[in-house]
């Protein structure tokens, strides 16, 4: 039987934290394979001298954005800034290019032609779409701790989010400043975040979102204060979510509350602690993940997986808690 022929990937902005995740994912992938990997800070340099876990021979360049269409990529994945997608696609668009791209960036988020791509929540949404935006890393996090509760919410839901400073990126700001955040925990963004509006806009329900910086590098923990139109105890609420989330493998339902420190490089969802006030109309749940892997890059390839009619969890190393999801 003849060889299945690789299916060439292409990763916009690879410098970044996330696409040096991506690279490791891809490399271990049975059948992607680096097109390319573009970032104008590293352009010559070889892939394999900043990323241990690629062995090939690719070296980084930077192509313009119309040259990016004529590279031939089967898929491609823009690692960029908010604001920096929309000129790259417009470019294949121009060129009558059509890979699947998968952007990571906020650009198309709110298009409805674009397929969004938070599998545990929209797979059964996935028809064919060439264009998907996967979302936000706390924006996941919050969907993922909400939904399950989401037809009894009553009111607006508050989540006070803490992210390790590799959420920032690598340009440099007082965000991911070791020095100014040692000791520290910074509020940003506290009103109108755009991870508010996401969430917003895709649950229909109103979000109330305040996000901080800690001086840990990677992680999420995410607080979400949930008031109820009815009353629940703690096993009925413990039901919904292990009943919502069985058979997933990437998301974890706990009693205890989950720790930042137990989330660093897995490729899951942690969500627990649920907790009920005296009248059981208000739950405050915890969710952690790492906002480099299910945040952004485990999650891209979940999407990549399934735009190629490949296993979901094709490539990912799943983690084994089946047994504790299911009981």
């Amino acid at each position: 039987m003849a060889d299945i022929a690789p299916i060439r990937l292409g990763i916009v902005g690879a410098r970044g934290y996330v696409g040096a995740e991506l690279i490791k994912l891809v490399t271990a992938h049975p059948r992607f394979e680096l097109a390319y990997v573009s970032s104008r800070g590293l352009d010559g340099q070889r892939v394999a001298d900043h990323n241990v876990d690629y062995t090939g021979e690719i070296r980084y360049s930077a192509p313009s954005h119309e040259a990016l269409a004529a590279l031939g990529a089967d898929a491609v994945v823009l690692a960029l800034p908010n604001g920096k997608a929309a000129e790259i696609v417009h470019a294949f668009d121009a060129a009558n290019a059509d890979p699947v791209i998968i952007d990571l960036s906020a650009d198309f988020r709110f298009d409805p032609t674009w397929y969004y791509g938070l599998p545990e929540l929209t797979r059964n949404a996935y028809a064919g779409q060439r264009r998907i935006s996967n979302p936000g890393c706390y924006a996941t996090a919050m969907q993922l701790a909400i939904t399950p509760m989401l037809d009894v919410l009553e009111g607006p839901v508050q989540c006070f989010g803490v992210s390790g400073y590799s959420g920032a990126g690598t340009a440099p700001s007082d965000k991911n400043n070791p020095d100014k955040l040692r000791d520290n925990l910074m509020p940003y963004a506290l009103t109108g975040h755009i991870h508010e509006r996401e969430v917003s806009h895709r649950l229909g329900h109103a979000m109330e979102f305040m996000p901080h910086v800690a001086p840990h590098f990677r992680g999420i923990t995410l607080t979400a204060n949930l008031h109820l139109s009815s009353a629940f105890s703690h096993d009925d609420v413990l039901a919904r979510y292990r009943g919502r989330y069985a058979g997933e493998p990437l998301i974890r339902v706990l009693n205890d509350v989950p720790w930042v420190s137990r989330i660093a490089g897995a490729q899951h969802v942690d969500i627990g602690g649920f907790t009920l006030n005296g009248d059981g109309k208000r739950l405050v749940v915890v969710a952690t993940e790492d906002n480099l892997l299910k945040g952004a890059a485990t999650q891209a390839l979940q999407n990549l997986n399934l735009a190629f009619g490949l296993d979901e969890f094709s490539g990912i190393p799943l983690p084994k808690f089946h047994v504790e999801t299911a009981g």
